[in-house]
């Protein structure tokens, strides 16, 4: 699935980010904006969607001035489709999140991070999870192994993409602060929390001989 504009698995032409474009706002745009916000096709192209919209009832329409300003028709029966399809990304979450609660042990922390976080994924973008572990909890024991396999099985049957599970304990993760490892910005930059308390609080709470107070 492409994790930048997942309703491109259903709808796989131009008509699929200017949908997204104006599922995220009630704003009227012109088409310059929609163009610039879809970031896909040609101005031309997305002026020739909008006006297919247009004439589908799915979008309205109003000329001011110099200008055509475009706005969703949320009225139209078609339109629950539309929203269900332009927010793939926020069910791909509400997954993820769903999927850790049922985790025992739970992680400390769990995120996405990466491409997929920063809703810059593609077609083979793999879906990137950071995993604090518990104490005491190692890597390949049941049931926490089963769980992370059980995870990436779940990404790839909900998704198609590939699930990258990159794990830590709280004293290895102490040990990439401490070393001013650039993975623990990157970590920090992008990551939406699924499961646990948010990296910044984790990485507070870590020993200072570790680094942790440093951040």
């Amino acid at each position: 699935m492409n994790l930048a504009h997942p309703v491109r698995a259903v709808v796989p032409t131009l008509d699929g980010p200017v949908l997204e474009v104006l599922a995220g706002t009630t704003r009227p745009l012109t088409g310059r904006e929609v163009h610039r916000l879809a970031r896909a096709g040609s101005p031309n192209g997305v002026r020739r969607v909008l006006a297919r919209l247009v004439e589908q009832g799915l979008v309205h329409a109003e000329e001011r001035a110099a200008a055509v300003f475009y706005v969703a028709n949320r009225d139209h029966v078609a339109w629950p489709a539309v929203d269900l399809l332009t927010s793939l990304r926020r069910s791909l979450l509400d997954r993820l999140h769903a999927e850790f609660g049922s985790w025992r042990p739970k992680p400390v922390h769990a995120s996405l991070f990466g491409s997929a976080a920063r809703g810059e994924g593609g077609d083979q973008s793999d879906v990137d999870v950071l995993l604090v572990r518990p104490a005491g909890v190692e890597e390949d024991e049941s049931p926490w192994a089963d769980q992370v396999d059980r995870l990436r099985r779940q990404v790839w049957a909900w998704t198609g993409n590939r699930c990258q599970a990159f794990q830590v304990d709280l004293v290895r993760l102490a040990e990439h602060v401490h070393a001013r490892d650039p993975l623990v910005d990157a970590w920090l930059r992008d990551a939406i929390t699924l499961v646990g308390s948010d990296l910044r609080t984790v990485l507070r709470r870590l020993p200072v001989s570790g680094g942790g107070g440093d951040r």
